[in-house]
């Protein structure tokens, strides 16, 4: 499979947010974590027993391995954000900024790497 670069289209979004940028250059952000690893990040949702808010979102970090390319693993976060829809949830984890988003990651490798 060949990559194909997309010119980026910053109409579509703020790229210094998780979801602007996956927006703007359609693809996930990625972080060299805490460990020195490669990382992408994406939103993903789960639907939980809060009935004002049934819509849980976290990051999703997909750790790959130095060299040709291959996953190696993965880290989650916690719920970083709530939404009465997955939309909604899935907007205001998007509104997390890059930065926030890298400081949650190198703090879930620390985690690992502390056992």
């Amino acid at each position: 499979m060949i990559g194909q670069h997309l010119p980026p289209d910053y109409a579509r979004g703020d790229e210094s947010t998780v979801g602007g940028y996956a927006a703007v250059h359609s693809r996930p952000p990625a972080f060299e974590g805490a460990d020195g690893t490669s990382y992408s990040a994406d939103i993903l949702v789960d639907v939980t027993d809060d009935l004002e808010t049934p819509w849980a979102a976290y990051l999703f970090f997909v750790r790959w391995s130095a060299g040709a390319p291959a996953l190696e693993g993965h880290l989650e976060s916690g719920y970083l954000a709530r939404g009465s829809s997955e939309a909604a949830a899935r907007e205001a984890a998007g509104r997390l900024s890059l930065r926030e988003a890298k400081g949650v990651l190198d703090a879930l490798v620390r985690a690992e790497q502390n056992g």
